[in-house]
């Protein structure tokens, strides 16, 4: 299977999912959790400022079905209503985050309150058409509230003008209604996109080449394979090497092995192609928080050109990461955020 494909199917259970597959390989996986709470990324809702936790610079924000943490102190008082979006998944017993930037995406636009200003994403470079999106987005943000921006999305280089301006509009309505409605209690004002809803959204920029869906995709598509391959703890690398990705409460640990070849040559070319997939294993599986790499023994020298790889492979990484660097005993340690809930959770 040749290039960009979209799969869209469902689990046994009804729950929507999606696949992106790029040459027969698994690239990214979303599904939609188990139970009804509205606590789930993307999701925005009205608040009410519960309690500041000390030595944490953050509040607790009541909310339908939970509690969540809002790392915002400064402007804040007991009693407040706020509009915030989920940014992440909590672990077991934690409160949700969200944050007070609130983002409404479509496929075509994303409306930013707060953030003032019409910006053209820096993927479109015709500057012909920057000018003509420019001057729609001036039309269309007509009449919005001036705390009120809009980025318009890569995506829009190739949708017709209609297209743009309708997705312009319904966004920024939105936005100007759920922002406004700062009235009563907890409540959930725009529900999180399901695994259909955020592939259309995310998936088709550039445009796929071919969209598989119906009953039976994934497995018509090698999605069931790939997942069942990610059941295990160990990801297989070429040459016999292998990476184990195994979970604590505190965090993940990834350990790289080079298989048969004990060499330090080998070890080189393991934690290479270890640092090149790891972006796609942690997202496939849902994995976040703090990770800590044990690599296979190399030469200190090679630090910094499997430093350089893994700078390289999480650049486009749409969940953010800070690569923190190695530890004195030789270990490699980052941190990814926790935006979606862990694989093992969904299956």
């Amino acid at each position: 299977m040749i290039g960009r494909v979209v799969v869209l199917d469902r689990m046994e259970d009804g729950r929507a999912a999606a696949a992106l597959m790029v040459d027969g390989r698994l690239e990214d996986l979303v599904i939609d959790p188990k139970g009804e709470s509205p606590l789930q990324p993307g999701a925005i809702l009205r608040g009410v400022v519960d309690r500041l936790v000390k030595g944490q610079g953050g509040v607790f924000v009541k909310l339908p079905g939970g509690s969540g943490f809002l790392r915002q102190v400064s402007g804040l008082a007991p009693g407040q209503r706020v509009i915030v979006q989920v940014s992440g998944v909590a672990e077991p017993g934690k409160a949700v985050p969200v944050t007070l930037r609130v983002l409404f995406k479509s496929q075509l636009a994303i409306a930013t309150p707060g953030a003032p200003g019409i910006n053209i994403s820096r993927r479109i470079r015709d500057e012909e058409l920057r000018q003509d999106l420019q001057d729609l987005a001036d039309e269309a943000m007509k009449g919005a509230p001036a705390t009120l921006g809009l980025i318009i999305r890569s995506a829009a280089e190739a949708a017709g003008e209609d297209a743009v301006a309708e997705d312009i509009l319904s966004v920024k309505e939105l936005a100007t209604a759920v922002m406004a409605d700062l009235s009563g209690g907890p409540e959930l004002l725009v529900d999180a996109p399901d695994a259909h809803e955020l592939a259309w959204r995310e998936w088709t920029d550039p445009a796929p080449d071919e969209v598989v869906e119906g009953e039976g995709a994934f497995e018509r598509s090698g999605v069931l394979d790939a997942i069942d391959d990610l059941r295990s703890v160990v990801a297989e690398l070429p040459a016999g090497g292998s990476m184990v990705l195994e979970t604590t409460r505190a965090l993940v640990a990834v350990d790289i092995n080079t298989g048969p070849d004990t060499s330090l040559a080998a070890g080189l070319k393991a934690n290479i192609a270890a640092a090149r997939d790891l972006p796609r294993q942690l997202r496939l599986r849902g994995l976040g928080g703090q990770i800590v790499v044990d690599f296979a023994p190399m030469p200190k020298k090679d630090r910094g050109t499997l430093e350089q790889v893994l700078r390289a492979a999480f650049k486009g990484e749409a969940a953010e990461s800070t690569l923190a660097g190695w530890t004195p005993l030789g270990n490699f340690e980052l941190q990814r955020k926790r935006d979606r809930a862990m694989l093992k959770d969904l299956l």
